[in-house]
């Protein structure tokens, strides 16, 4: 499939990209981008004073910088930003990255080159993703210059799972290497294309993961019997949520015809929190998921550079503005990953109750043979600390402060750690799922009445058989727990029944 960039790419565009997806750019595209560059000509010529163009960036923007030296300042700008630590970012990541950084371009406010857009799709094209070490950013500045060192020829690329020299990555894909013009460096740095990229494919995968814990919920609630009065649609809608509601529809559509949960009507007054108020932690984070995917968009349809460029060549017009900064960002990614974090730890305390004898009514820890064998009762364990990492992680980083650049960057509002510690949360709400899930059909076993479970839930059951077997403390646990990951990142199919959209059945994200 090719996404073709016109005004803006959307969030699901990106989160293509980074998936595979060819991205084309529309001849309004390639205009807006050309006719940017034009303005930059013009400043350069006429000597006008311009921030990155000819000055220093930073504390130093108020050092002026010869025409003679201008492309030396783009290049050296790379190598000196270009200062990221740790293990490198997966290839989704960095092709996020350089999706958002081409549509921040073809805004035609910054005033790179067409050539310096062409090779970064050309990285896209040919499947070269530049090393870009995962650690080191307070802003935006450095995971981009880790990109723009591989179309200079410098720094690393990963090409076919081999990494290789920037400059070899290039020659093999038949790209020359660029010689950067004045404000190119600058451009190559600035802006929010990173956290935004990477915001892009926290939203891919939380929309998936949403809809799974839905189908997991379902399973424990089957197999402990719930009171689903309390998740009839009339119910539901006394209180105002579109996430709400529809976590309540995923749920009851995957119940419906359950002769378990009919047999238990009427068993209790009321459940325990985890069971009762599934739709609205998982709708609550559903609502949350929708504002962050609008605050996303507004950021793919903004200008995030610094300085932006308007007017004519004639009478060209520099603006130096914050519009890199991003605070809103960082809510949304900060706001989302509290969320998810929510949802991993109810879907702990569900495990909790499966595996609880005085609750589930069921062999304790779901073990065969309860003493020589200890069934779940680690694995709890496991959920526990990842929910206890996440609540960790859950912390604000948008109020993580900061100063920089000898008080010239006093503020930082830190979108990019904020996408990318969510990340995490994702990967961590995602084991736990995978966890309940197994558990749950486990559960679901030892009831002895599998034959009664709802049609929906029997095809998740099946899905689930089909790579799993039954946990007997006959391999190790890991192992187990493996598969359960796999089924919730990316292996297991689940209907969309109030959006008529088709099943989801991949979301793996490096």
């Amino acid at each position: 499939m090719t996404i073709t960039l016109d005004n803006a790419l959307g969030w699901r565009d990106v989160a293509a990209v980074a998936r595979g997806s060819a991205l084309a750019l529309s001849p309004a595209a390639w205009t807006r981008i050309a006719n940017a560059n034009t303005l930059v000509a013009a400043i350069v010529e006429r000597g006008i004073r311009a921030y990155g163009v000819n000055t220093g960036v930073g504390a130093l923007s108020d050092t002026v910088v010869d025409r003679p030296q201008q492309r030396r300042l783009s290049r050296n700008l790379l190598m000196s930003h270009a200062c990221g630590v740790g293990e490198p970012l997966g290839a989704e990541a960095v092709r996020a990255i350089i999706a958002a950084e081409i549509n921040n371009f073809a805004h035609g406010r910054s005033g790179v080159r067409t050539e310096v857009v062409a090779t970064l799709a050309g990285l896209l094209e040919h499947g070269i993703v530049p090393e870009v070490p995962a650690r080191g950013s307070v802003g935006y500045l450095t995971h981009a210059a880790h990109i723009g060192l591989v179309l200079i020829g410098e720094g690393r690329a990963v090409v076919g799972g081999d990494t290789v020299a920037g400059g070899d990555a290039l020659a093999a894909a038949g790209l020359a290497p660029l010689v950067l013009e004045a404000k190119e460096g600058l451009s190559l740095v600035n802006g929010t294309p990173c956290s935004t990229g990477l915001a892009c494919l926290a939203l891919a995968r939380t929309e998936r993961l949403l809809l799974v814990a839905d189908a997991v919920a379902a399973l424990s609630l089957e197999a402990l019997g719930a009171q689903m009065a309390a998740f009839e649609a009339d119910v539901l809608a006394a209180r105002v949520s579109p996430g709400l509601k529809e976590s309540g529809e995923v749920i009851r559509t995957l119940l419906t015809g359950s002769r378990i949960i009919q047999a238990a009507q009427g068993a209790r007054t009321q459940d325990a929190l985890s069971l009762r108020a599934v739709p609205h932690v998982h709708g609550a984070a559903r609502d949350t998921f929708e504002n962050a995917c609008t605050v996303v968009d507004r950021e793919l349809q903004s200008v995030t550079d610094n300085p932006i460029l308007s007017g004519t060549p004639e009478a060209p017009v520099v603006s130096s503005e914050a519009h890199a900064v991003a605070p809103a960002l960082a809510h949304a990614m900060d706001s989302l990953a509290i969320a998810v974090a929510q949802v991993a730890a109810m879907a702990e305390r569900r495990l909790d109750r499966l595996v609880n004898p005085l609750v589930s009514r069921l062999p304790p820890f779901l073990a065969a043979d309860a003493g020589s064998c200890s069934g779940y009762m680690i694995a709890q364990y496991t959920a526990a600390a990842l929910v206890g990492e996440n609540r960790r992680l859950a912390a604000p980083a948008s109020l993580d402060g900061g100063i920089t650049s000898a008080l010239q960057e006093d503020f930082l509002a830190h979108p990019t750690a904020a996408a990318t510690k969510i990340q995490t949360i994702i990967d961590n709400c995602e084991r736990i799922l995978g966890i309940e899930l197994l558990a749950a059909v486990d559960a679901g076993d030892l009831r002895g009445d599998a034959a009664d479970c709802a049609p929906g839930t029997a095809a998740l059951r099946a899905q689930v058989r089909a790579v799993a077997a039954p946990y007997r403390d006959d391999r190790p646990m890991a192992d187990h727990l493996a598969r359960g990951f796999d089924l919730v990142r990316g292996g297991l199919s689940i209907a969309r029944p109030s959006t008529g959209q088709p099943p989801i059945a991949s979301g793996a994200s490096s």
